[in-house]
C-alpha cells in the first residue's frame, strides 16, 4: 500500500475514536476500497495497467447511498464500459439484511408496538421515521427473494451430512408475545461445503414440524443423506426416524455432555466432565462403550439419574466413529450451527420482540442468506469428501 494510502487509513483511524461521524467514514472508505478491488478484477486490469487481459474499462463513478447502521453511507460506485455491467456484491449482501432489520423494526413502530429502542434504532440505520407503504413494498421485494432460496432445487448434488438444530425468537401471535421455534437445516454437500438448506418459523420442534422441513427438502430433490447431526429432541427423532429411514443419526455429544452435568451438583460436574472426556477419547465404539459401563457403575449410587442416561444415550453419540477419521470431529456435534445461531441473536435482539411471524422469518431468512452465500465464495470445502 503507498505511504499517502497509510496515512489516509492513520487519519480514519483516529478519526473513529475523535469524531462522530470517524465510524461512518471507515466504513466508507472500506467500501470504496473493496469496490476498486472488485472493479478491477471485473474489467481485468488495475487503474491505468496496460494488459490484453483486459474485459473492459473504467468509465467514472456513479454516487449511491446506502443506509446502515452507522448512518447513510455515500459512495461513488465505479462505472464500466465494453464489458458486463459491474454490480458491487456488497450492496446485495449487506443490504439485503440490513433491510430485514428495517423492516421489523419499522414494522412495529408503523403498528404502535411498545417495543424498547425501536425509534433509537430507526435513527441509528439512518432510516427515521417510514411509511407504511414503504414497508410494504420492502417486505416483498425481500420475500420474493427469500421464497426463491428457500425453493431452490437441490438435484445438482448430494448431501451426505444434515445438521438440523433450533432456536427460539419472541414473536407476537394475535396480541400474545409467545416463543417461536426458528428451525435451521444446513447440509454438507457432495464437495464438501456448507449451505443453508431450509428454515422455517414454527409453534414448536414437534414431530410435525420437523416433518414438514423434511418433506419439503425431499421434495426439493435432497438425496445422498447417510448422517443426520441433532440433538435428542423426540420431535426430530420422530422425523428423522419417519422421513430418513435407513439415515444414521448422530446424537451431538456437546448436548449429551450437557445433559449429564444436569444430573449432578455444580461440585460434581467437574469429575463427572472429566471421566466422560475419558468415555469418549477412544477412537473405537466397543472400547468406548466398555469405559460407558464402568463410568455408570461409579456413578450408580451417586447419580442414579446420569448412570442410567450415560447407559441409554451413549451408543448414540459414537454413531460418528463409523464415519471416516477426519470428519469425526466437526460431525460429532451440532456446534457449528450453534455458533451460527449466536451470530443471530446479536441482529435479532434489536428487535426484541418481532410483530409476527412473517417478519422473524423474513430477517432470520436474510440473514442465514448472507451466511449461505459468505460460504459459497469465501471458504473452502469443510470435508475431504473423497474420504466418505
Amino acid at each position: 500500500m503507498a505511504q499517502g494510502s497509510m496515512a489516509g487509513v492513520r487519519e480514519l483511524l483516529q478519526g473513529v475514536f475523535q469524531r462522530e461521524a470517524g465510524l461512518k467514514e471507515l466504513v466508507q472508505w472500506l467500501a470504496h476500497a473493496a469496490m476498486q478491488e472488485e472493479v478491477a478484477e471485473h474489467v481485468g486490469a488495475e487503474l491505468h495497467e496496460r494488459s490484453e487481459d483486459r474485459l473492459g474499462y473504467r468509465n467514472g463513478a456513479k454516487p449511491r447511498k446506502l443506509k446502515t447502521r452507522v448512518g447513510e453511507l455515500e459512495l461513488s460506485v465505479p462505472q464500466v464500459r465494453g464489458c458486463e455491467p459491474y454490480h458491487p456484491s456488497l450492496f446485495a449482501r449487506f443490504e439485503r439484511s440490513e433491510r430485514a432489520l428495517l423492516v421489523a423494526c419499522s414494522e412495529m413502530y408503523v403498528q404502535g408496538v411498545s417495543t424498547r429502542n425501536v425509534r433509537e434504532v430507526l435513527e441509528a440505520m439512518g432510516a427515521g421515521e417510514i411509511s407504511a407503504m414503504t414497508v410494504s413494498r420492502v417486505a416483498a421485494e425481500l420475500d420474493e427473494k427469500l421464497d426463491a432460496f428457500r425453493g431452490r432445487r437441490l438435484e445438482e448434488t448430494s448431501y451426505p451430512y444434515l445438521k438440523i438444530d433450533a432456536r427460539y425468537e419472541k414473536v407476537r401471535v394475535e396480541g400474545k408475545v409467545i416463543s417461536q421455534a426458528v428451525l435451521t437445516t444446513v447440509g454438507i454437500n457432495s464437495s464438501g461445503g456448507r449451505e443453508i438448506l431450509d428454515w422455517r418459523v414454527a409453534d414448536s420442534e414437534s414431530e410435525a414440524s420437523w416433518s414438514a422441513v423434511l418433506r419439503s427438502l425431499k421434495d426439493r430433490g435432497l438425496s445422498g443423506v447417510k448422517l443426520v447431526v441433532s440433538d435428542a429432541h423426540g420431535g426430530i427423532r420422530a422425523a428423522i426416524s419417519r422421513h430418513l429411514q435407513g439415515v444414521a443419526w448422530q446424537r451431538c455429544s456437546v448436548h449429551f455432555k450437557r445433559e449429564m452435568c444436569a444430573k449432578v451438583s455444580y461440585k460434581q460436574g467437574k469429575e463427572l466432565m472429566d471421566d466422560l472426556r475419558g468415555v469418549f477419547a477412544p477412537q473405537e465404539k466397543t472400547e468406548c462403550l466398555r469405559r460407558g459401563e464402568e463410568m455408570a457403575q461409579k456413578w450408580e449410587k451417586r447419580s442414579p439419574a446420569a448412570a442410567k442416561m450415560l447407559r441409554a444415550g451413549l451408543e448414540d453419540c459414537l454413531t460418528v466413529l463409523s464415519f471416516p477419521a477426519d470428519h469425526r470431529l466437526r460431525l460429532s456435534s451440532t456446534n457449528m450451527l450453534e455458533n451460527l445461531m449466536k451470530r443471530l441473536k446479536k441482529r435479532t435482539r434489536v428487535v426484541g420482540i418481532f410483530p409476527n411471524k412473517a417478519s422473524c422469518d423474513r430477517l432470520i431468512g436474510a440473514l442465514l442468506l448472507e451466511v449461505h452465500e459468505q460460504w459459497q465464495t469465501e471458504e473452502r470445502g469443510m470435508f475431504n469428501m473423497e474420504l466418505a
